[in-house]
């Protein structure tokens, strides 16, 4: 996580960097300082052997991260950049349209969280690089089973990461059955004990950490042989 820190800190005008594109530099030392941070507070989280079930959710947010970092900068292309800020923005335009519509119901009267919310989207907008009117029309970005399969993995790594990591982000049936529900005496009774994060979660998170952070590497610098494991 630390590492992970360090390279989101590269500064882009040094002789090693090539020219990249200032939005997309910015979408990809995002992505690993949040890496980064969500690392680290796994860390604090689990160090007493506690907050298993918490941290199984932060993981699911930590890899989902690694691998748009991965796909972004194996894809390489405008395209894929502009889909991934469009992702989010699109939800933001939607809620700026209601928020809008209801200032007109009230015949132009802006509450203040309202202001607050406009200007939000606005900068949101405004930072992405680009035009507001062009968001919608942009193309879909892929779901977690086409970005995985166009940067290699196995469909078995799709279920592991996305199905199955999606249990403790959304609580399923499974989920409560592993971290929140135990059995006593016949009956599901509130799970009441610490719960200590799985040993895999320190092995395979760090591992597609260092994936992302190759990648990320590689693809900013204009000598390769910098990158190699």
């Amino acid at each position: 996580g630390i590492i992970c820190n360090l390279f989101s800190c590269i500064i882009p005008d040094t002789n090693a960097v090539r020219n990249i594109h200032k939005q997309h530099f910015e979408i990809l030392v995002g992505l690993l300082n949040r890496c980064s941070r969500l690392m680290l507070a796994n860390t604090v989280l689990s160090h007493e052997g506690k907050f298993g079930e918490t941290t199984a959710i932060l993981d699911r947010c930590i890899l989902e991260s690694a691998i748009n970092v991965i796909w972004l900068c194996k894809r390489n292309t405008t395209e894929s950049f502009e889909r991934y800020l469009a992702d989010g923005l699109k939800s933001d335009l939607e809620l700026e349209s209601k928020v809008v519509e209801n200032i007109n119901d009230r015949d132009g009267k802006v509450l203040v969280i309202e202001e607050r919310m406009l200007k939000s989207i606005n900068r949101c907008v405004s930072l992405s690089g680009l035009q507001k009117e062009n968001i919608p029309e942009i193309q879909k970005f892929p779901n977690m089973a086409s970005r995985l399969n166009d940067i290699g993995f196995d469909r078995l790594i799709y279920t592991v990461i996305q199905r199955m990591g999606s249990h403790h982000v959304h609580g399923t049936w499974s989920s409560l059955l592993f971290h929140y529900l135990e059995e006593v005496e016949g009956k599901l009774l509130p799970k009441d004990h610490p719960i200590s994060t799985n040993v895999v979660q320190f092995i395979y998170i760090p591992l597609v950490i260092m994936d992302a952070m190759q990648n990320f590497i590689n693809f900013i610098t204009t000598d390769n042989i910098i990158a190699e494991p």
